[in-house]
């Protein structure tokens, strides 16, 4: 087990880990004991009672936060003709079709987040092996496959989040820095939560979302009453 660093244990003391906390507390508690020497993220992690096994419970999708994440990403669109210049025009920062597909192949992978239009997939299925392990694998469960390349760009210029759980039925979704204000990240997390809620699967019984909780980069995490999450 990892050693924890003396700022980590001096912000954890703070930290009352049996208590579920108000969602406002939680937050607030967060803010005042991030010790990072930049301004560090601050992430929910959500431990639900799905088996992600199940193909019906494979909760995966995407959401424009109402504040964004405090981050721009660098966004990828592979796409031809009209739809090229339509995304170039709409903000992206890289455009192209086979060329970029060479290009990532060479090992380039200076970017966040790719956008495929479906007819470019044929192609972009090539970089499988290189974008898949790193979560880049462009998908239209999360948006990234449309042939609405602009709102797609459009949608993560903004702020938009994927959110996908794993293979020990957790998500973890980042919901702005620790510099935003309060309210901001209220408002997030509220949304998210919503989100997150209304992808319960039908097919999931028993308690959906076991327990949640919020932590910056570095910092530990403060457990969150769901029922104050608004």
């Amino acid at each position: 087990m990892a050693k924890k660093s003396k700022k980590y244990l001096a912000a954890l003391e703070k930290v009352n880990r049996e208590q579920l906390y108000d969602a406002t507390e939680a937050l607030e508690l967060v803010k005042e004991i991030d010790y990072a020497g930049f301004d560090a993220s601050v992430e929910v992690a959500y431990r639900l009672g799905v088996d992600p096994k199940q193909a019906d419970q494979q909760i995966r999708g995407a959401m424009v936060l109402p504040h964004g994440t405090g981050k721009t990403s660098t966004v990828v669109v592979f796409a031809k003709g009209d739809q090229a210049k339509a995304a170039k025009e709409a903000g992206a920062d890289f455009v192209g079709d086979s060329d970029l597909v060479e290009k990532v192949q060479g090992g380039w992978l200076e970017f966040d987040v790719v956008v495929a239009a479906p007819d470019m997939m044929a192609e972009v299925g090539k970089l499988g092996r290189i974008l898949g392990p790193k979560g880049l694998m462009p998908n239209p469960k999360t948006g990234t496959v449309t042939p609405d390349v602009v709102k797609a760009v459009n949608d993560i210029k903004a702020g938009q989040v994927t959110y996908r759980v794993d293979r020990q039925s957790n998500i973890h979704v980042p919901i702005g820095k620790v510099s935003f204000d309060l309210n901001k990240l209220q408002e997030n997390l509220a949304a998210l939560h919503d989100t997150i809620v209304k992808a319960k699967p039908a097919s999931s019984k028993g308690v959906y979302i076991k327990n949640m909780a919020v932590a910056s980069t570095f910092g530990p995490g403060v457990k969150i009453d769901q029922t104050t999450v608004k």
